[in-house]
């Protein structure tokens, strides 16, 4: 923010009416509050708002727009492109807004913009309550649901999106708006994908489903293995219901104690087959993997927020992620798959992952009126994960990530989920949000936001 005596003013009047606190270079906190997920992002933002309430989101707002800043909207941080901050900018930091409120009656939720899924899952699993939440707790609720949201329960209930119900949202004008299926309809169909281009959501309102039996079996595998567990799961898919899913994954092994000695710090391939319902039932799908050699199991009921936890890695290392979302997986595209996972940077927080999708996903709601998330026809999602400590080893990860994505390439669909990708230009935001939603959409962000004041992001560009 370029000194001058009206910034300094504004500046000090947000100070003053924030109820929340605002971080300006030279504060003290200053660096811990711009410090997002991924350590390879280190921008220097001009003034960090961390919004206590949806009256101080529309304050921060009407501060930035009036000093014309750049406005960046941060809710979990976790998103690998760092959009959450941006030098010289405003960010709208929501982590102080993180209340959920459980409605067990109507089966619903209501989730503040800065709530994570550890947030949301801990305070619906005392109902037998749950909703498709993403892969590890300290993602944030905002980003992954309008986004499209992906995760373990997505066969069964659906996409995050198709459990929307409302959006509350603080426009570029600093306007309160509320969107569902009857009041802004337009907007509410946007919302279902197309991320934060429309405003910052200050709150959702989510479908909640009976949840009262969630187990696991995991399964750790020498990786020479790999082959026959991938084919084993994919039989594991097709034969079994819509509340079977889960993932193999390549990794090192963790200093867990389950994990045998012998494998820690070493590679491993890990197989996580995810039930709905209960454990006597889980083994009778599971079958086909239990059958193969493995170094160690854990099979049983385990709470579906302790799941969340599983994949969790710290924040502050070097994250490059994307993903290639296929037609199908025959025999070639597992081997495909398996060979790729030798080029994974080891010993390190990487995860060379596939998901299984199908069921409820492939399922679109019949009110939806074709949300822009492309992706639901994929049979199944390569998913490599990068996530590495050295600087120096910044571009052997990146290379392993894209070779795993151009030797997938001839099985997938050219659609993607935009959550499972950094900035890969505009051609991959499209891919992501459907070519045929390109123009309704921009015509939303003309609506919402002319000027493009919320830009740092899968950005759609007004029309």
């Amino acid at each position: 923010m370029a000194p001058s005596s009206k910034a300094g003013a504004a500046l000090a009047a947000l100070r003053e009416d924030l109820v929340g606190e605002v971080f300006a270079p030279g504060d003290a906190g200053y660096d811990e509050a711009r410090a997002v997920f991924n350590g390879r992002i280190d921008r220097r933002p001009a003034v960090i708002a961390r919004c206590a309430d949806d009256a101080d989101v529309v304050r921060a707002v009407r501060f930035g727009r009036e000093l014309d800043l750049k406005i960046a909207v941060r809710g979990g941080g976790h998103g690998v492109a760092g959009s959450a901050t941006a030098d010289g900018a405003l960010v709208v930091d929501l982590r102080r807004m993180h209340e959920v409120t459980v409605d067990p009656a109507a089966e619903a939720v209501r989730v503040q913009g800065g709530a994570t899924m550890g947030h949301l899952d801990r305070a619906t699993q005392p109902y037998g309550l749950a909703t498709t939440g993403g892969r590890a707790s300290t993602t944030g609720v905002g980003g992954f649901v309008l986004g499209g949201g992906s995760g373990w329960l997505d066969r069964v209930f659906g996409l995050a999106v198709d459990n929307l119900i409302a959006v509350e949202l603080v426009t570029a004008d600093g306007e309160r708006v509320h969107a569902n299926a009857d009041e802004n309809p337009e907007l509410f169909w946007a919302l279902h994908g197309g991320g934060g281009n429309f405003g910052v959501a200050t709150s959702l309102t989510l479908a909640l489903h009976e949840l009262p039996e969630f187990c696991v079996a995991l399964l750790l595998y020498l990786p020479r293995f790999g082959p026959d567990a991938v084919r084993a799961f994919r039989e594991v898919i097709r034969a079994g219901p819509d509340e079977a899913s889960g993932a193999v994954l390549y990794l090192t092994g963790p200093p867990l104690p389950f994990v045998p000695g012998h494998l820690v710090g070493r590679p491993v391939c890990a197989a996580l087959v995810t039930y709905v319902g209960g454990a006597e039932d889980l083994r009778g799908t599971a079958g086909p993997m239990l059958a193969l050699p493995h170094e160690a199991e854990v099979v049983g009921p385990m709470p579906y927020s302790e799941v969340q936890c599983m994949l969790d890695l710290p924040a502050g290392l070097r994250n490059y992620w994307s993903a290639e979302y296929l037609t199908a997986l025959p025999d070639e595209a597992v081997d495909a798959y398996c060979g790729h996972a030798e080029g994974m940077p080891l010993p390190s927080g990487s995860q060379h992952v596939l998901f299984p999708q199908g069921g409820a996903i492939a399922s679109e709601p019949a009110a939806s009126s074709g949300y822009p998330v492309p992706y639901r026809g994929a049979s199944w999602v390569v998913h490599p994960f990068g996530i590495w400590a050295d600087p120096a080893d910044d571009e052997r990860a990146i290379a392993w990530v894209r070779g795993v994505r151009a030797g997938v390439r001839p099985w997938s669909t050219g659609a993607v989920y935009l959550n499972y990708i950094g900035d890969e230009g505009p051609e991959r935001v499209r891919a992501g949000l459907g070519a045929e939603n390109a123009l309704r959409l921009a015509k939303v962000k003309r609506r919402y936001d002319p000027d493009n004041v919320f830009r740092f992001n899968h950005n759609i560009e007004p029309l």
